[in-house]
């Protein structure tokens, strides 16, 4: 019963007569009287708490960052016809539904203790959707003031990238389509300890732990890519090319501009600047490779420098090479000429940039075959690394 009235719009109301402060104090808590109506009606009281606490925790279930989470919102329902877009409109459908029952019930339990206190006169029992705290609910999650339109945009935007990130965590094996929960999540965890609670994947993870993130197809397990197969083998290669479309649509842009550009921001969002993939990256952010620190290892650096730097920069040299023919070719258009020339000039740009990020701090961190311990927090091993990963502005160091 207490708990209810402290969860109503009397309990407050009378905690701000007892203690007109910012401060309420288990005393001021103590001194709420209960009228006896109150008893009388408990068990109905207690039906209304359990199941409005069921919603906050169905709701924050479905949150990666939660002790409780098993798979993300678009994986929770069944799909229909494997269609991202029919899944995501039934999704939402059950969110409203969630929320109607969440306000139908706190609106039921203000009016029992308006009419137990008799405050008719005072309070009305109604709340405002912005105040029904589920993060479904975009009138709470977002700024209420936006458009309906607005609100509905942001919420579809936010699945879709919720969507993403569960879609990296499968590709290094923190997740599964095939289990629930956490797979590797452990120190030192491999491939073959994956392989041992999911012995034949729908999904593979990663082999090495070492996912790049280029401005191109460089690699067969570049990061676009294995998104857009992790795609396929979720929701099925029938309507790929529309589930893509309403991904890129609704997240704002080309998925590959996406993991480039914004990926890693939301991630470090998502964590409160305590991530969980780390984001090695040169200097101007020509090169970069993600890993997730449960599965770093001491050769991590070393495998990035000679299986992703060096060879991205042997192949950009392979490419030059290439576009150096077209320049001097005479079936080359003027055009074309020009476009390779640009292209080459840019191009010898990114090795002196790599050349530079191998010689000042890769090199010499992968010779160090540094060591983490993850009890240590993410702040003191994100450190270590120094200028090898991305800075982030409240965890990286000066």
């Amino acid at each position: 019963t207490i708990a209810s009235v402290l969860n109503s719009k009397v309990g407050s109301y009378i905690l701000n007569m007892l203690n007109p402060t910012v401060s309420y104090q288990s005393g001021d808590v103590r001194r709420i009287p209960l009228p006896e109506i109150l008893f009388e009606r408990k068990t109905e009281l207690q039906i209304a708490f359990m199941r409005l606490v069921e919603l906050s925790s169905l709701d924050w279930r479905y949150s990666e960052i939660s002790m409780t989470f098993q798979v993300p919102p678009l994986f929770s329902i069944e799909k229909v016809k494997d269609s991202l877009k029919s899944t995501y409109f039934k999704l939402r459908s059950q969110w409203q539904s969630m929320i109607d029952e969440m306000k139908r019930l706190e609106e039921e339990n203000n009016k029992i203790f308006v009419e137990a206190y008799g405050l008719e006169d005072e309070l009305t029992p109604e709340v405002p959707l912005k105040e029904i705290t589920l993060t479904c609910n975009p009138y709470y999650r977002y700024d209420s003031k936006k458009s309906p339109e607005q609100l509905e945009t942001l919420l579809k935007a936010d699945t879709m990238r919720e969507f993403i990130s569960y879609a990296v965590g499968c590709m290094f094996g923190r997740y599964s389509l095939d289990k629930s929960g956490l797979i590797l999540a452990n120190q030192g965890e491999m491939l073959e300890d994956y392989l041992q609670q999911v012995p034949n994947p729908s999904f593979m993870p990663d082999d090495d732990n070492v996912i790049p993130v280029l401005d191109g197809n460089w690699f067969t397990d570049d990061i676009a890519e294995r998104f857009q197969s992790f795609l396929k083998t979720s929701f099925g290669e029938e309507n790929y090319e529309e589930n893509l479309a309403y991904i890129e649509s609704a997240i704002g842009k080309d998925i590959r501009k996406y993991f480039i550009k914004d990926f890693y921001n939301d991630h470090i969002k998502r964590y409160k600047k305590r991530p969980i993939y780390w984001m090695f990256s040169s200097a101007k952010g020509s090169f970069n490779a993600l890993v997730y620190m449960h599965r770093y290892r001491s050769d991590t650096v070393s495998t990035i420098l000679n299986g992703y730097l060096r060879e991205y920069k042997s192949k950009l040299s392979s490419k030059i090479n290439q576009l150096e023919t077209v320049e001097t070719s005479a079936d080359s258009s003027q055009a074309q000429k020009t476009r390779a020339l640009k292209d080459t000039e840019s191009m010898r740009k990114i090795i002196k940039e790599l050349d530079e990020y191998e010689k000042d701090v890769l090199y010499p961190l992968a010779t160090q075959k540094l060591e983490i311990d993850l009890d240590d927090g993410v702040k003191v091993n994100y450190n270590k690394l120094g200028k090898a990963l991305q800075k982030i502005t409240g965890l990286s160091e000066k």
